[in-house]
């Protein structure tokens, strides 16, 4: 068979070897970063800690950051900040990954989606308002891709309704709205740190925030409610005491993960020219297919490129998204999927949520795919990506 034929049906795939669609970039200088700390006297909740969210509060503009062990635990303890409780609601988008919502939930609140605006898939702001009720506390804004969502009008809805504002900006690090950067807009920021973002430390998060009373309440939640400080304990029987003032969690990151991260922040803005570089090729040699979408960027926003999503033409195409993902992993282009509607997950589904409630994200999350795109891809693995993905069109078009 000719190398035109699919690798599904037994013609040679467009690559040797499989692309996967992220993976971290490491080097010499974080492995000593962190082999550093292996030989130092603190392996957590040790300078290092400090060191790396002083960085983050530096890049961001904001005044504050806390470290957590995860994105879903800083997403958590920034709902627990907010003092969202029982019967409280909060809303957000469904085009996320699950914790967006799910730390509601670990509050005792109630998730509210709004749907996606068409162009962007982030939160649609024109829509927020529809949703707020009495019991309204907070808004949590994706900013899905790494593309900032409309942040003016949120902040806007959030002051007149006496909301909270928490970004997640899982996607986000590095990007920038009307000329701020990312992190230090809303009450509160998270940004994650798994290996597929835009810098690593194995598993991390951080939330930034330029409120003081946040910052004391996330250092305090992050380590089972305990404190140590004498002006706000209630008895103080030396200097060994310390109380634990209310439920928290053991939610600290390691000094080993964040020695990972202080070196890997070196090079943040290398790793986002790279993205940038590699998005405006995948642009160029994709714009004339009719058979694709490609995303759209706003004039007064600088994505930071997390992902690359594109939306399929099904009408155009004799084969549905299923076959043409399964089409692209066996030419060992590593597709993926951006995300399922949050409320169609099966627990979700146990808790009333019913389809039908964000069509536009419904429908999109149908036609998505996502490309692979991440700072150790060079400009031939783009080329094999877009010969691969007109390979497969051209095989499967009307």
């Amino acid at each position: 068979m000719s190398d035109e034929q699919l690798a599904i049906h037994g013609g040679k795939p467009v690559r040797n070897a499989y692309l996967p669609y992220g993976k971290q970039v490491l080097d010499e200088d974080d492995i000593q970063s962190v082999v550093q700390v292996l030989k130092s006297d603190y392996l957590t909740t040790g300078p290092v800690i400090q060191q790396f969210e002083q960085d983050m509060a530096n890049l961001t503009g904001a005044k504050y950051a806390v470290a957590f062990s995860n994105g879903t635990a800083a997403l958590h303890a920034a709902c627990f900040a907010a003092g969202i409780s029982e019967d409280d609601e909060v809303i957000t988008t469904p085009m996320t990954f699950a914790a967006s919502a799910n730390c509601v939930l670990y509050q005792g609140g109630k998730p509210v989606f709004v749907d996606i605006h068409p162009d962007t898939y982030n939160i649609n702001s024109m829509s927020i308002k529809e949703k707020i009720t009495k019991h309204t506390k907070a808004i949590i804004p994706v900013h899905f891709t790494g593309q900032p969502a409309d942040m003016d009008e949120i902040m806007k809805i959030a002051r007149e309704n006496q909301l909270i504002v928490i970004e997640d900006a899982a996607h986000a690090l590095g990007a920038m709205y009307k000329n701020q950067k990312i992190g230090s807009i809303g009450d509160m920021t998270m940004f994650s740190f798994h290996p597929v973002k835009h810098i690593t430390t194995g598993e991390g998060g951080i939330i930034t925030t330029n409120q003081e009373d946040f910052y004391k309440k996330l250092i305090q939640f992050r380590t089972h409610g305990i404190t140590r400080e004498p002006n706000i304990m209630r008895e103080n029987h030396g200097p060994w005491y310390y109380e634990m003032q209310f439920l928290g969690y053991n939610y600290r990151i390691t000094d080993i993960q964040v020695a990972l991260g202080v070196s890997q922040l070196k090079k943040l803005e290398t790793f986002i020219q790279k993205r940038k570089q590699l998005v405006e090729l995948y642009m160029e040699e994709l714009k004339n297919m009719d058979e694709i979408e490609l995303p759209k960027q706003l004039p007064y926003v600088e994505s930071s490129w997390h992902l690359f999503v594109l939306k399929l033409q099904l009408s155009k195409l004799t084969v549905g998204r299923k076959e043409i993902f399964e089409a692209l992993q066996k030419e060992n282009i590593g597709v993926n999927v951006h995300y399922l509607p949050v409320y169609l997950h099966p627990y979700y589904q146990t808790l009333g949520f019913t389809k039908g409630i964000c069509p536009i994200a419904e429908k999109s999350y149908e036609e998505f795919l996502t490309l692979p795109l991440f700072p150790g891809m060079d400009e031939g693995d783009v080329m094999d990506v877009v010969r691969g993905l007109k390979k497969v069109i051209k095989y499967y078009r009307k």
